[in-house]
């Protein structure tokens, strides 16, 4: 589990053909700290297992699946990508939850500049769409961003000064890929929704119990 708080921006300083899929190798320095073989990390919003560790990076295998769902499988020496170390327990959650797991890729659309603030159109498919709501949360590229307008074909977001100065976004343009991940309790509230008006039975389903037990006033009731 993440936060969409990128830590860093490393380099791809490799990409070599490994077991079906490829090794991933990346520049970098911040997250390194604790990290350790078998720890897992955001690359673009994509959760990896990390399998080398170096003094100025680390690898992780991609899987074919992986690679054929998210942009990482564009990559190319020199590439920066966004890189956050697996939220602990002890930490605090300054974006919101992101697991890691990219439900599709979006493209951006649009590039307006706001002073020095920038807003960006993606286009996505409606496996995202269907949960994104104006000022809900989403994650692009792994960074936790409030979306701004949703339009029948996409949505767009506001991004700051400091966002920029700290993520990849700042290198977007028109018809890049992006990874997207929709926000983890609009998947439940959606799904429990279109089951209620399916006429399903809260015994059928775990998350529909779930979601009765938070209506009737919370865990504790």
């Amino acid at each position: 589990m993440f936060t969409g708080l990128v830590e860093e921006v490393g380099t791809v300083k490799g990409v070599r053909p490994h077991d079906g899929g490829f090794l991933l190798s990346v520049r970098c320095q911040k997250v390194l700290e604790d990290m350790r073989p078998g720890d897992s990390i955001s690359v673009n919003g994509a959760c990896l297992t990390v399998v080398e560790v170096e003094r100025d990076g680390l690898s992780a295998h991609v899987s074919f699946e992986t690679g054929n769902r998210t942009n990482l499988g564009y990559v190319r020496p020199g590439d920066r990508l966004n890189l956050e170390r697996a939220l602990r327990p002890d930490s605090r959650l300054g974006g919101h939850l992101v697991t890691g797991h990219v439900d599709a890729m979006g493209k951006v659309s649009e590039l307006r500049r706001r002073g020095e603030y920038r807003e960006i159109c993606f286009r996505c498919p409606r496996e995202v769409l269907d949960y994104l709501v104006p000022k809900g949360s989403v994650a692009v590229n792994g960074v936790s961003l409030t979306v701004n307008e949703v339009y029948e074909d996409g949505f767009s977001v506001v991004l700051i000064p400091h966002t920029l100065g700290e993520t990849n976004l700042s290198g977007l343009e028109v018809g890049d890929a992006v990874n997207l991940e929709a926000d983890i309790l609009g998947k439940y509230v959606f799904r429990y929704m279109e089951r209620k008006e399916a006429g399903a039975s809260p015994g059928e389903s775990e998350d529909v119990r779930l979601w009765e037990k938070l209506e009737r006033g919370g865990f504790l009731s």
